[in-house]
């Protein structure tokens, strides 16, 4: 599953880092009074859990993002047990962005979200060289849904390009981009190798409900698209290859947080795996393989609580 530290290509991930509070209620909801219920709090964050996965499945990988001075060393920690090598700046005056996640008896939630240290991260945070030695820039959309996290996204992407760098780009969230003006989301991300949407995100990008339609217009600004479709497994396309489904793995749920950032992590530490250029297209079966091993990874991960590698 690991490959050889030869075969290793690095990833750079930039976002997101959160504080998550699941919410599990044990019983029927009872208005205006107590209801039993599982609380745990666990690290969390989009960007950072797509990250900790790559780790934890050998593709060398490298994150920077910005989180509460009180919860540095904690969240440097967490990264680094599952093996990335994490550069946070540590924000003073606002704290770790965090989310409420209430659980449905399904594994389905709802999330409230405060974002908190990550809506001030800026260049200056990102340490000089961060791109050096790199092979991927992987961004999440959230990075894009603010103008001053906006102007660091775009800045990366540009650098990037410059040095030819491979792009993978997960849009991250339907409400966000819901909430940008129509078709900037594409244009700033246009060209990506590899793009993750689920079903929600792909219906605000393209306007249409149909998966395999959906799949396919994006593959208009993408090189490949993988989209998501949760218990229904994935759609992968390409530009000069007819859309594929890919079945789920059956799982019994118990948490759905954090299933698309394991997916999404773990089709980026296969394709990554033993190949000598991620810029040059991959393989139908290349890309098969990856989307079945993602979707092993995300049915083991909905068994349990947490976002995270264990």
């Amino acid at each position: 599953m690991t490959p050889s530290s030869a075969e290793r290509l690095r990833i750079v991930v930039i976002g997101d880092v959160i504080n998550d509070v699941l919410v599990k209620p044990t019983e029927a909801i009872t208005p205006d009074s107590d209801t039993a219920a599982v609380i745990l709090a666990c690290p969390g964050g989009s960007a950072a859990n797509q990250a900790a996965w790559m780790a934890h499945l050998g593709a060398e990988t490298v994150f920077a993002g910005r989180v509460g001075a009180l919860d540095a060393d904690y969240h440097r920690r967490e990264l680094a047990r599952a093996g990335v090598r994490a550069h946070l700046a540590a924000d003073p005056d606002t704290g770790t962005g965090s989310i409420v996640i209430m659980l449905a008896r399904d594994g389905e939630r709802t999330m409230f979200t405060d974002r908190g240290a990550n809506l001030r991260l800026r260049r200056r945070d990102l340490p000089d060289g961060l791109l050096d030695g790199a092979a991927v820039l992987h961004l999440t959309g959230y990075t894009f849904c603010e103008p001053p996290l906006l102007e660091v996204a775009l800045g990366l992407l540009a650098e990037a390009r410059s040095r030819e760098l491979a792009v993978t780009i997960d849009p991250g969230s339907a409400a966000f981009l819901a909430r940008m003006p129509a078709g900037e989301f594409l244009r700033w991300t246009e060209g990506a190798a590899v793009c993750f949407p689920n079903r929600d995100e792909a219906a605000v990008l393209t306007g249409e409900r149909d998966p395999i339609t959906m799949a396919t217009r994006l593959t208009r600004h993408y090189g490949t698209v993988v989209l998501k479709l949760g218990s229904e497994g994935c759609v992968l396309a390409g530009p000069s290859q007819a859309p594929v489904r890919v079945p789920a793995h059956p799982a019994r749920a118990t948490d759905t947080t954090g299933a698309g950032d394991a997916f999404c992590g773990a089709f980026l530490s296969r394709w990554l795996s033993g190949r000598p250029d991620p810029a040059t297209p991959a393989t139908a079966v290349d890309l098969a393989d990856a989307a079945e091993f993602a979707a092993r990874i995300a049915a083991d991960v909905v068994t349990r609580f947490g976002a995270r590698p264990v």
